[in-house]
């Protein structure tokens, strides 16, 4: 009996680092988010891949958000500009983990938003 092998699919994650040594941050930032575009089978092997890949490269993945797939951003009216459908088309045919997006966090020393 063979187990019917489910499609590759592309994720939409948001993944919030920490500081770690070597990881490339700008100096005095607390951490990042890192916008990313990943394959898998489904949600959570996607995440699995993502944090291996993040840590492989020295960064210190602390939590991850998942937005879904094309279909179900569509379905829940984002706006996916064509440079985002690429990256996302670029992470199914490589089977990889795209980081489309990288926000530096810095700590605001006078208490207000930063």
């Amino acid at each position: 009996m063979t187990k019917e092998k489910k499609p590759q699919q592309v994720f939409t994650l948001l993944v919030e680092i920490g500081r770690k040594p070597g990881d490339g941050l700008p100096k005095g930032a607390t951490g990042a988010a890192l916008m990313c575009y990943a394959s898998g089978v489904d949600e959570p092997e996607a995440v699995r891949e993502t944090v291996a890949v993040l840590k492989q490269a020295e960064l210190a993945p602390l939590d991850v958000n998942g937005y879904g797939t094309l279909e179900e951003r569509l379905e829940q009216g984002h706006d996916i500009s064509d440079e985002e459908r690429g990256l996302m088309e670029r992470a199914l045919a490589e089977n990889s983990v795209i980081v489309a997006q990288m926000t530096p966090f810095f700590e605001d020393t006078a208490g207000g938003p930063h």
